[in-house]
């Protein structure tokens, strides 16, 4: 119960609250110690979340992250234990210590902080008590028996104060800094190896789905009357490598004679896509003869490996899942 009685106790001097750091002062002590650090943790977080597990982008932000962590959290609890400050402090001139004026340590930093979350359970309300608490007091700040003192000046002719002061200046700006330069090359590096090579996958998926279909039922369809004018168009759809495969199939069609061999899509789907290389599994349904009333109409499924040069997507092997399966027409 004693330990209550300060806060009802008269002041003991004109100025009571002059030793306690303003509200404004440790919000501005928390964004400069914890801000920067969480900026660079959530940008390299999400550029871990659109990467591939364990692969070297995921890695190198991973340890980005790990290490703003680590430098964060040595600010915020190992350093004031060692030199009496963090760097939002230093810039604000206040310090955490205990009720009787001695440093606190860093469990007691971490302590605090952890409770913190106290803080921000409450709708924020601890966040806000030191706006009317006579010392100025966080829930946590209660709960760990802290407080928040301003540390003055040593005086304004001081030209050691006055260089201190301009040293933690340029710490926190470079701090600002070096956060903001993170969180941009972050961005760049997963634009440039997650966001844009995911643009060019889909980009190829979509081409393939829209593509690869008619191309495969161009490369399967010759007419008896423009056999060879045929083939050479299913030539040049075909990439070098594959070619010579292309045109012996060709050639063993032509010897059985000419006809009519006619190819449609029905269904198709896209196995794998890279921004130069696809694989297309097609459905296929048609009809080979020459004279209508003896007509067969085939079915087949193949699956087609894409290949993209010069922009423009080639066949660079086809794979007979299931054989042509012919039935004779109605007036066979």
């Amino acid at each position: 119960m004693t330990a209550v009685l300060p806060d009802r106790e008269a002041p003991t001097s004109a100025a009571p609250d002059a030793r306690y750091a303003g509200w404004w002062a440790r919000a501005a002590a928390l964004a400069v110690d914890v801000v920067p650090a969480l900026a660079v943790i959530a940008a390299m977080a999400l550029i871990a979340v659109a990467s591939p597990l364990r692969g070297w982008v995921w890695w190198t932000v991973t340890v980005v992250a790990a290490v703003a962590f680590v430098l964060a959290a040595a600010n915020r609890w190992v350093f004031p234990a060692v030199r009496g400050w963090s760097l939002g402090r230093a810039l604000v001139g206040a310090r955490i210590v205990t009720r009787d004026g001695a440093p606190a340590g860093t469990v007691r930093l971490f302590l605090r902080d952890l409770v913190h979350l106290l803080d921000t359970a409450l709708v924020f309300v601890g966040w806000l008590w030191p706006l009317w608490d006579r010392r100025h007091r966080t829930f946590a700040d209660m709960v760990l028996r802290t407080e928040s003192h301003r540390v003055a000046p040593t005086g304004a002719a001081d030209p050691d104060d006055a260089v201190r002061r301009t040293d933690v200046r340029r710490r926190v700006g470079a701090v600002l800094l070096i956060a903001a330069l993170l969180c941009v090359a972050g961005g760049a590096l997963g634009y440039a190896f997650v966001f844009r090579p995911e643009r060019g996958i889909e980009s190829a998926r979509n081409q393939l789905a829209d593509q690869g279909p008619r191309i495969v039922e161009q490369m399967l369809s010759y007419g008896a009357a423009t056999m060879q004018d045929d083939f050479a168009k299913s030539q040049a759809l075909a990439t070098s490598a594959y070619r010579p495969q292309l045109t012996e199939q060709q050639q063993a069609a032509a010897k059985v004679g000419a006809t009519t061999n006619e190819y449609w899509a029905t269904n198709s789907a896209v196995l794998s896509a890279s921004p130069d290389h696809g694989v297309l599994l097609v459905a296929l349904q048609g009809q080979r003869g020459n004279d209508p009333t003896t007509v067969k109409f085939i079915s087949a499924t193949v699956q087609v490996e894409f290949q993209k040069t010069d922009d423009r997507w080639l066949v660079a092997n086809l794979t007979v899942l299931k054989k042509p399966n012919a039935a004779a027409g109605a007036g066979g």
